[in-house]
């Protein structure tokens, strides 16, 4: 873990810093049907009420690539199929939210190449999410920044090793220190707050528009 509270801040594509808690494990699903249950929290970073409770259901096509349903086996991918669903406005943030179902089935996954499939990221866009998981990971819990996370490589569509090379080189411009793949923040990354900030607010009032205009 980053720091000494445990709490991991992930942030998605659009910019918002979200943590997650999750009510492991799976459970067969008590209506009959064939798919798996988990339910998750999903909490706002920029916010002290706003949540979102998220019932992923798990498919009986999906569950045939996972090794086991055990947390070391689905926690990545269920982290990054979340913040794909954020990204994609699909998740709400509200302060007293309801339980929604959310599919964790094989859109999720190409099978020809066996492989998870969340969007393959430019080095500028890995660049972007890399400052950005700097900066709120510092603002919101503090410690260090571990940026060797196989779930960010995941969610990226790289590697561990690339996205290491990535950071290595947001490194030598000054905005954090590294030393094997932790990240210390600097002072030139947390005084561009505001601009990371002003990208949160804006994903998030996007999402808010896009869920009242579903409602009318």
């Amino acid at each position: 873990m980053n720091d000494a509270s445990g709490k991991t801040i992930y942030v998605t594509r659009t910019g918002l810093p979200v943590s997650f808690k999750f009510d492991w494990p799976f459970r067969h699903a008590t209506s009959g049907a064939d798919f798996d249950v988990l339910h998750t929290e999903i909490f706002l970073g920029t916010s002290d009420n706003l949540r979102a409770l998220v019932s992923v259901n798990l498919s009986a096509t999906l569950r045939e690539v996972l090794p086991s349903l055990e947390r070391h086996d689905t926690e990545a991918p269920v982290i990054n199929a979340l913040r794909k669903e954020i990204d994609q406005k699909q998740i709400e943030f509200v302060k007293s939210p309801k339980l929604v179902p959310l599919p964790f089935s094989s859109r999720h996954y190409d099978f020809k190449r066996g492989q998870w499939v969340f969007g393959k990221a430019s080095d500028e866009e890995i660049q972007q999410l890399l400052a950005r998981k700097v900066y709120w990971q510092t603002r919101l819990a503090g410690g260090d920044v571990w940026l060797g996370d196989a779930t960010e490589a995941m969610y990226l569509q790289s590697t561990t090793e690339r996205v290491a090379e990535v950071a290595a080189g947001l490194a030598g411009r000054g905005l954090f220190t590294m030393a094997r793949r932790y990240a210390t923040a600097l002072l030139p990354l947390m005084e561009q707050g505001e601009r990371f900030e002003k990208d949160a607010s804006q994903a998030l009032r996007q999402l808010e528009e896009k869920h009242a205009f579903e409602r009318g």
